[in-house]
């Protein structure tokens, strides 16, 4: 190519290349969602009474050949995550051993926090009080135990079993990959049951069902979105309600999408995202404050008190007797598969901040810290709702049923400054929706793409293409039935991932039996290395071996010493182990380099030393130079600098938390025959 013509080409990239850079795309699990997409949106759009008809029918064989797999695979999942943080198990880090959390449990807290809010929860906290207590599932409509009932199933459906779904997916993908350093993608949760065959069709079929699931969840939020918001700017502004107003604002969730993906206003949006925490507890605050705030409070109590009470019997109701089958596709399993679907998404965030967090702190935070925040939502606006209905308004009861978008903004217009309520629940209820779609284009540009590392993500272009999916596939869906479509489809797409979701438990538990086998094989091998400790003398002047000792734990070397030292004693003594386990017959080999493999580093030169076996559950013995605050005694400081090297052991499981520094070259020997020994037991009790 001539350098006319070069010039170009590398302009064109210099402009343009920010897009189409990123990690390469997994091409099978890409193409075979788009097309399911592009067929579902296309077939509502062509024919959309055809598509109704399908749909319906579908849910109904669903709800009768399926129903009772939802609800015991919500149950199943629940019990699973409590007991994985109740049991050894709970120990465990989401990353090495000596891994810590990357944020503060304040932080961590407040993200949390923030998981749990969405538009969907506005327009549900009176809706489906409302419906529950004037058409509820079992005894007569607006009685007092109808009115119990009816806020404590918004809890329910909104509840803990949701909530150990996404409990689930954050633990299976943040375990895999920050722990076993696995691609971030549903398919290595299948990795221990399957092994390398999750590289091929099996790994692309899992993640296809990841990737549909996620769409038609986020397409329902977004047009349950759309549909709220358009009701709120119709009261504020007059603007029309109907497909043409929700179409564009679509269209606005899809352009900020883009506008996000290609000039990099994340840290913007994560702000307006916390901005929305603060300002939806305003909300609900000023609903409490100036409403009957002794009523609302004391129905609080109660909620959750028959929230606990009759937790266990509505877990595992499926109405066999009564054969509620519509109030079940349009409220239970409806939800349950909403949960399924963003199963993958909310999983993805939550294991992404929750690094270094062992699995009783993610599961305890995850079940415990967003729920709070959905008790109170819904309680306070939901028996602010009741309240209003008993005290005889069966106008905004009707209305309600009628139109569920309308009777949150109903519903403020009760409360002292009720206009500028108003407008403040359609700002938070339009950032929580924009933050949405941004947010699921680019989890599933990631679930479709190959990456590198858990911190990176997918191409600008890519998370462009699949936010103008999920916008084409919210229209498409919104013209063929509106919400009731998007609750039906729901219901179906989620059916295939829910099958995923029991081979992620079984891969889950798998892999953390393993990791139990190999605790227990330290223990069995610990014998033997306290045997093979004592003893030694130096192997230049024969001096007692705890003088060495005593000297090493007083002397706090620099990076350049502890350089020199790994390259002198430690990997010399790594080559001796070499040479002698290539005589037993067992590949291995020594590799080298700088910064810590398994976490980000700042500079990224700290060097390292690593011997392992080549097979498929392979002995792994780094030494890995790092940095520490001199120790203290006394309130001063030993020796003359405040920070000093280690040479730090990381096996398979992690940091150590032991220094080699100072060992001869036979100390160094025998420490990593300690822990091959401590592998071999390992491998006898797999």
């Amino acid at each position: 190519m001539s350098a006319e013509t070069a010039e170009p080409t590398k302009a064109t990239r210099r402009r343009w290349g920010f897009l189409t850079e990123g990690p390469p795309v997994r091409m099978p699990v890409f193409a075979s969602s788009v097309i399911g997409v592009l067929a579902m949106a296309i077939w509502a759009i062509w024919a959309p009474d055809q598509a109704e008809a399908v749909i319906g029918d579908a849910v109904g064989w669903i709800v009768g050949a399926f129903g009772w797999f939802y609800i015991a695979l919500l149950t199943a999942v629940l019990v699973f995550v409590i007991y994985l943080a109740v049991s050894r198990y709970g120990l465990i880090r989401l990353g090495p051993d000596h891994s810590k959390p990357e944020f503060s449990t304040f932080s961590w807290a407040s993200m949390l926090f923030a998981a749990g809010i969405g538009t969907d929860v506005m327009f549900f906290a009176v809706a489906e009080p409302v419906s529950q207590y004037m058409q509820p599932p079992a005894g007569d409509p607006q009685t007092i135990e109808a009115a119990r009932d009816a806020t404590v199933w918004t809890l329910f459906h909104y509840g803990l079993s949701g909530w150990g779904l996404y409990a689930l997916m954050g633990l299976a993908l943040g375990y895999f990959t920050y722990r076993l350093n696995l691609p971030l993608a549903v398919r290595s949760a299948l990795y221990p049951i399957f092994g390398r065959r999750v590289e091929g069709a099996l790994g692309h079929t899992v993640d296809t069902a990841a990737v549909l699931g996620t769409i038609f969840g986020v397409a329902t939020s977004l047009g349950i979105g759309v549909v709220f918001l358009n009701q709120g700017l119709n009261i504020l502004f007059g603007t029309a309600v109907g497909l043409g107003a929700q179409i564009a604002l679509v269209v606005l969730a899809v352009a900020m999408a883009a506008i996000s993906a290609t000039t990099g206003v994340d840290k913007g949006i994560r702000f307006l995202s916390q901005l929305n925490v603060i300002l939806a507890l305003g909300l609900a605050g000023w609903v409490l404050v100036t409403g009957r705030t002794g009523f609302i409070l004391n129905a609080v109590v109660l909620n959750i008190g028959d929230y606990v009470q009759t937790f266990a019997s509505r877990t595992m109701q499926t109405f066999a007797f009564s054969n509620e089958t519509e109030w079940m596709s349009l409220w239970t399993l409806f939800f349950w598969a909403w949960w399924v679907a963003w199963a993958s998404f909310v999983g993805l965030f939550l294991a992404r901040i929750s690094r270094g967090r062992t699995i009783r702190q993610f599961v305890a935070g995850t079940m415990i810290i967003p729920f709070t925040y959905i008790v109170m939502w819904i309680s306070i606006f939901g028996n602010a709702a009741l309240e209003r209905i008993r005290n005889g308004d069966m106008a905004f009861a009707d209305q309600a049923l009628a139109s569920p978008e309308a009777g949150f903004y109903s519903l403020l217009e009760d409360y002292p400054l009720s206009g500028i309520v108003i407008a403040l629940s359609v700002f938070v209820g339009l950032l929580f929706y924009v933050t949405s779609a941004d947010s699921g284009a680019l989890v599933m540009a990631n679930l479709s793409s190959k990456l590198g590392s858990a911190q990176e993500d997918a191409a600008p272009w890519l998370r462009i293409v699949w936010a103008a999916a999920t916008g084409l596939l919210t229209i498409a869906v919104l013209a063929v039935g509106g919400i009731f479509a998007l609750q039906y489809a729901t219901v179906i797409f989620g059916l295939p991932f829910s099958f995923v979701v029991i081979l992620v438990m079984l891969g889950l538990l798998k892999a953390l039996r393993v990791e139990g086998r190999r605790t227990d094989s330290g223990a069995h091998a610990l014998p033997t290395m306290l045997s093979a400790r004592g003893g030694f003398e130096d192997e230049k002047d024969h001096a007692p071996s705890w003088r060495r000792r005593l000297a090493r734990s007083v002397s706090f070397v620099d990076i350049d010493e502890a350089s020199s030292y790994l390259e002198s004693v430690v990997r010399p003594a790594l080559t001796e182990v070499i040479g002698g386990l290539e005589a037993e017959a067992v590949a291995a080999e020594i590799t080298a380099g700088a910064g810590d493999p398994d976490e980000e580093s700042e500079d990224g030169q700290l060097p390292w030393v690593e011997l392992h076996t080549i097979a498929d559950d392979p002995f792994v013995y780094r030494v890995q130079v790092s940095e520490s605050p001199v120790p203290t005694y006394g309130g001063r400081m030993i020796g003359d600098r405040d920070q000093y090297a280690r040479l730090e052991v990381h096996t398979v499981g992690g940091g150590q938390d032991y220094d080699v520094m100072g060992y001869t070259r036979g100390q160094v020997i025998h420490d990593c025959l300690d822990q091959y020994e401590r592998h071999l037991e390992f491998l006898r009790l797999a």
